[in-house]
């Protein structure tokens, strides 16, 4: 076998030390961009695991927002100030297990969607209490969508929630009657998240035109495409306006769409 090797390389007047050259080469160069495909790789995947724990970290400092702890605690204070002990004593409740919330979902890729709507309740609630009831809000979960069992990452729908309430609802010039309606539901293997809102009409919610300070939002619908890639889930984010029956814009939508998630389905799949 040997022998007719060495005669195929002389017959094509190739000589042996230069076919063994050749391959060498050959070797080394195959090797050498093999290995630094790798590298491109394994640089890429870290550059993507530093941006999404950056996002997280980012995601928990904007819910986390100085403004809304500060004035938190400035209405518990004038609740005590004014002898309004029951409405301290609720507020500081609420407020106390929101932060205990959030601080135990933090770093975490995915919470159920029960424990998401906890935390969002009690933001929403404490927001009620420190606005006088300046708005309402309900909070539908349809019946076939199992909280429990349903998967979402955390701190993905109260960005908008607060978006809603901060640059629509209070915006209004009447003083009372903001109306927000959240309702979750599940159409085959899509779970849908709608928020809907009476507020002042913005347009340029999503779209990055105009001048907001949109930043929660901005990081939430980054670190929702983020895991999308990574999970495959095909999520989306759409913002409407609502029409009464004359054609005219009275409110505001909120879509968020995504694969639907449970626990006991394999999120690397």
């Amino acid at each position: 076998m040997a022998h007719y090797y060495t005669e195929i390389v002389f017959a094509a007047e190739w000589p042996f030390w230069l076919f063994f050259l050749l391959s060498l080469v050959t070797l080394i160069v195959f090797f050498t961009l093999r290995e630094r495909k790798i590298r491109r790789v394994s640089a890429k995947e870290i550059t993507k695991h530093h941006t999404q724990i950056n996002l997280e970290l980012h995601a928990f400092q904007a819910q986390m927002d100085p403004h809304f702890i500060f004035n938190s605690l400035n209405a518990i204070h004038h609740y005590i100030l004014t002898t309004s002990t029951d409405m301290a004593s609720l507020y500081l409740t609420r407020f106390s297990r929101l932060m205990r919330l959030m601080i135990g979902n933090f770093n975490k890729e995915w919470i159920s969607l029960q424990d998401e709507l906890d935390a969002l309740e009690l933001y929403i609630q404490l927001e009620q209490l420190r606005f006088d009831e300046q708005f309402d809000y309900q909070l539908k979960v349809l019946p076939e969508v199992n909280k429990q069992f349903t998967l979402v990452p955390p701190l993905i729908i109260q960005p908008y929630v607060q978006y809603a309430i901060w640059h629509r609802i209070l915006l209004r010039p009447q003083k009372s009657g903001g109306q927000l309606l959240i309702t979750i539901c599940k159409e085959k293997d899509r779970l849908f998240i709608q928020l809907e809102d009476n507020g002042v009409l913005i347009t340029e919610v999503l779209d990055g035109t105009g001048e907001r300070q949109a930043t929660g939002i901005d990081i939430a619908s980054e670190r929702l495409y983020m895991m999308s890639e990574k999970y495959h889930m095909q999520a989306s984010i759409k913002a409407l306006q609502v029409y009464d029956a004359e054609q005219l814009p009275t409110g505001n939508r909120l879509i968020i769409s995504m694969q639907h998630i449970g626990t006991r389905q394999s999120l690397a799949g």
